[in-house]
């Protein structure tokens, strides 16, 4: 019963669109009544009634009682009609859903009225940011390098001549639903066979690539096979990027150049700078349109010079971001990565960033202040929080909160990284109650997080 009284709550929900066509249809049937109560009202008064029409209007009985027996009847069956047929219809499309139909239409129609998010890099931390945030927008946008040159993307690039597919993969499986067998589909990795080491998801993009005409048009396909909210974006089309490397090796007096994404960690030294070739890589126009048009801009988390980058160096991506009103936030990685950000503070990373694409290209900085042991394993490495006196400390509005995964502490839990997204998006465009407002114990609730004191 309790259900039921919810669900019809949910139904009077505004801006489901059900209400003011389910009034359309009630004055169409009322009006088509009415036109068949007056041919009824006019064979009555000529005489002509037939025997079974005059008791079935009821005759015989007051005319109060007459009208509550036709409201009664009339509502109970056209509810009863409507019900059944929607289920009908709809059954083909339900069948797999674990929630109600009507939950579904709610949770879409917020979705569809969310912040227009996009969220740029690659690898294996920005589907964290998809997997958090699609609960709260289904504007959703994902802007990922395509200069991935290792696994099965790198040698599916260098036999096809296709841009690499794992990036683009992940974060199309990341918005997908996760339980759904298509998407384990594809996200399952051949272990053995000439199709070692390939993902199913990389042939199919790759496959459709060829038949489509280019990868994003693939993308856009497998985003409508696999039901996806949001869209999953090239930073651009062009199909040979490489990214290169100055690396300080220990002992050598002079940087190593290091050519491809996949070798720069392995060198086992420093880097120092990191660049495109050709140098002069064009943005994806879509991607440059998602980028002005948002309202929340995420850099990051994911590896700094071989994910991040690589995306943020794409001539016309930065510029972008910098033209873009939207409220631009970096999110720094949980752990130092091996081979890239050994040693590294949160303060190196922003420098590191700033260094490459110059300063005041994000607004806000967001980093992780838990460190918990438990499932760390001996080979997890925090990165360590920012100190005030560190000269970029003036240059930006620095937030830290939990955001370790409890299984994985070295990654960022989606629901904790969305939810602190949300609260410095909440605190950087609204006003900030004073101490002794009503709504200011409620705010500070909500925030959960930390906001370090800027000079």
């Amino acid at each position: 019963m309790r259900r039921t009284q919810h669900a019809i709550v949910k139904w009077l929900t505004p801006g489901l669109r059900v209400k003011r066509w389910l009034v359309v249809l009630l004055v169409g049937i009322t009006v088509l009544a009415l036109g068949l109560a007056q041919v009824i009202v006019a064979l009555y008064r000529a005489g002509d009634l037939p025997e079974l029409l005059y008791i079935a209007a009821l005759r015989f009985v007051p005319t109060w009682a007459r009208v509550l027996v036709s409201a009664v009847v009339g509502l109970g069956a056209i509810s009863i009609a409507i019900f059944k047929l929607n289920r009908s219809i709809l059954a083909p499309f339900t069948y797999r859903r674990r929630e109600s139909l009507i939950d579904a239409m709610v949770a879409h129609q917020q979705r569809g009225r969310g912040l227009k998010v996009v969220a740029i890099g690659g690898g294996t931390g920005l589907p964290s940011v998809l997997r958090g945030m699609k609960a709260y927008t289904g504007n959703l946008t994902a802007i990922v390098t395509v200069a991935d040159d290792g696994g099965s993307s790198g040698r599916l690039r260098r036999e096809l001549g296709v841009l690499p597919p794992g990036d683009l993969r992940s974060n199309i499986a990341a918005l997908a639903d996760d339980e759904d067998l298509m998407t384990h589909l594809f996200q399952y990795r051949f272990a053995n066979g000439g199709l070692e080491g390939h993902s199913l998801g990389n042939l199919f993009l790759t496959a459709l690539a060829d038949i489509a005409g280019g990868m994003d048009k693939a993308v856009a396909l497998t985003e409508r096979v696999l039901a996806v909210e949001g869209r999953v974006l090239p930073a651009t089309l062009q199909d040979n990027v490489t990214l290169w490397a100055e690396v300080r090796v220990p002992g050598e007096s002079v940087s190593r150049r290091v050519v491809g994404e996949s070798q720069i960690a392995q060198t086992g030294g420093r880097i120092e700078h990191v660049f495109l070739a050709p140098d002069q890589v064009r943005a994806f126009p879509e991607a440059v349109r998602a980028i002005l048009g948002a309202d929340l801009i995420v850099i990051g988390p994911g590896s700094l010079y071989t994910s991040l980058l690589p995306t943020l160096l794409v001539n016309g991506i930065t510029e972008a971001v910098r033209a873009s009103s939207a409220l631009c936030v970096y999110v720094c990685n949980v752990a130092t990565q091996p081979g890239e950000t050994d040693g590294y503070t949160v303060t190196d990373h922003v420098e590191a960033l700033e260094k490459h694409i110059g300063r005041g290209v994000f607004d806000v900085v967001l980093s992780n202040n838990s460190y918990p042991s438990k499932n760390a394993g001996e080979h997890t490495h925090y990165v360590p929080p920012p100190l005030e006196t560190d000269a970029a400390h003036s240059r930006y509005q620095w937030y830290t909160a939990d955001l370790t995964d409890s299984d994985r502490p070295w990654r960022h839990d989606p629901t904790k990284l969305a939810k602190a997204l949300l609260a410095v998006y909440e605190s950087m465009t609204q006003p900030v109650p004073s101490r002794n407002s009503p709504d200011a114990p409620a705010r500070q609730a909500a925030l959960q997080i930390h906001q370090s004191d800027s000079p």
